[in-house]
C-alpha cells in the first residue's frame, strides 16, 4: 500500500508540475491590452533587416547564443528564463540558412525510446552545469512526451520556426550553463531570473 501511494502521489506531483508549467506559458503568451502597435513595428523591423525573423515578445534582438547545426540549420537561443515553479524555459529560433529545404534530423529527440516514440522533438536537449558537475534533460510530461517543441519535419530555405524547451532549474546560484543540442555545437547561455 505504501508503493502505491507513493506512485499516486508522484504522478499527482508531476501532473501539478505539468500544469503549473503549461500554466506559466499560457500567462507568458498571452500578452497585454494595448499591444496593438508592436506587431506592425516587428512586421515592418523584420522586412527591413531582410530574411531575419524578429524576436518574440519580451525578448531581446541579440540573441544569447547562436549554434550551427548540419545543412545550413541554425538555433538562435533568444531567453533562457528561470521560473518560480523550478523550470527553464529556453526559447529560440531554428532557421534553415540554407539554400534548399532541410529534413530537420531525428537525432535532435535524443535517443530515449520514451521521447523518439512520441515523433519529432528537440527532447535531446541538454543544460550542462559546469561548476555543478550536472546535466538537466527536457522535462516529460506523465505520458512520456518531452515539454518542448514537436511536430516539426521538414524547414524550407530560408525559413524559421519559433521553439522552446523546458527543464528542471539549476540551483539558484548557478547563471551560466551550457546548451546542448545533438547535431548542434555547444554553447554557454546566460540564465535570467
Amino acid at each position: 500500500m505504501s508503493i502505491r501511494f507513493t506512485a499516486k502521489a508522484r504522478r499527482g506531483l508531476v501532473a501539478l508540475t505539468v500544469a503549473t508549467g503549461l500554466a506559466l506559458g499560457v500567462a507568458g503568451c498571452g500578452g497585454g491590452g494595448g499591444d496593438d502597435k508592436k506587431p506592425d513595428a516587428s512586421a515592418s523591423a523584420s522586412k527591413a533587416d531582410g530574411s531575419d525573423p524578429s524576436a518574440q515578445e519580451g525578448q531581446s534582438d541579440t540573441p544569447l547564443a547562436e549554434l550551427k547545426g548540419s545543412d545550413g540549420l541554425l538555433l538562435q537561443i533568444t531567453s533562457a528564463q528561470r521560473d518560480s515553479g523550478g523550470f527553464v524555459t529556453v526559447n529560440a529560433t531554428l532557421n534553415n540558412d540554407g539554400d534548399h529545404s532541410v529534413v530537420v534530423p531525428s537525432a535532435l529527440s535524443g535517443n530515449e525510446t520514451e521521447i523518439v516514440r512520441n515523433g519529432r522533438s528537440l527532447g535531446g536537449a541538454t543544460l550542462v552545469d559546469p561548476q555543478g558537475k550536472k546535466r538537466y534533460y527536457v522535462l516529460r510530461d506523465t505520458e512520456g512526451r518531452p515539454l518542448t517543441t514537436t511536430g516539426f519535419s521538414t524547414l524550407k530555405a530560408g525559413d524559421s520556426l519559433p521553439v522552446f524547451m523546458q527543464f528542471p532549474a539549476p540551483p539558484s546560484g548557478t547563471a551560466e550553463v551550457d546548451f546542448q543540442l545533438p547535431t548542434f555545437a555547444a554553447a554557454p547561455i546566460k540564465i535570467s531570473g
